[in-house]
């Protein structure tokens, strides 16, 4: 086991990996302990989309859109209105609401091919950047996606997909006990065992790895 950095005591500790990993994928996390009086400033703000706009993507598409809302803005509202409310009621306390939008047709009105495959890798790299710059970032498939849609104008040949919570981690024993305790809950990953395979799908090319 190699466990990348120390336990956090807010968390139920970083990434145990069976081969080191680096400290961005084994620290990130998805906590819901947010500090309501912390904000995110434009630069950290502007990286992570700066990082978004450079993933892979299938034949260059770039199918991969965003809605940012800042907190205390009118599109972080509207943003927040549409979690459900077991998200909204941590969520208020982001610096910032992002929402994860897919072109999924494209100029000739045909459907885009991995679209949100596309819009995942952009997502994925839009968080590891949070992770580089001190933040955290919380994704959330519980919203109204038809909501945002409406509230938004966001076109037919767009869809919306996820909603991405970024700030700063709470202060140690702030917040609702019922979050932190949720937050403190082990990080638990599948056995690589389960995930890769050799040969065929009986066989896994890491048997027994930790």
């Amino acid at each position: 086991m190699t466990e990348t950095e120390a336990p956090d005591e807010r968390r139920g500790g970083w990434a145990e990996t069976s081969a080191p990993v680096h400290p961005l994928i084994a620290g990130r996390w998805s906590p819901r302990s947010l500090d309501p009086t912390a904000t995110v400033s434009e630069e950290a703000l502007r990286a992570l989309f700066e990082a978004a706009r450079w993933a892979p993507s299938w034949g260059n598409t770039q199918p991969a859109r965003y809605l940012l809302g800042r907190r205390g803005d009118d599109t972080f509202d509207r943003i927040l209105q549409t979690l459900n409310r077991g998200n909204r009621g941590w969520a208020q306390s982001a610096g910032a609401l992002v929402v994860g939008v897919a072109t999924v047709l494209d100029g000739t009105g045909q459907p885009l091919p991995y679209a949100e495959y596309g819009l995942g890798l952009a997502t994925q790299n839009l968080v590891l950047q949070a992770v580089a710059e001190g933040l955290v970032a919380h994704q959330m498939a519980g919203f109204d996606s038809d909501a945002v849609a409406e509230l938004f104008d966001i076109p037919d040949s767009h869809e919306a997909r996820v909603v991405i919570a970024v700030g700063h981690l709470a202060a140690p024993g702030t917040g609702d006990p019922v979050t932190r305790e949720r937050d403190a809950r082990p990080r638990v990953r599948r056995d690589l065992s389960e995930l890769v395979f050799h040969g065929d799908w009986a066989h896994p090319a890491y048997p027994g790895a930790d």
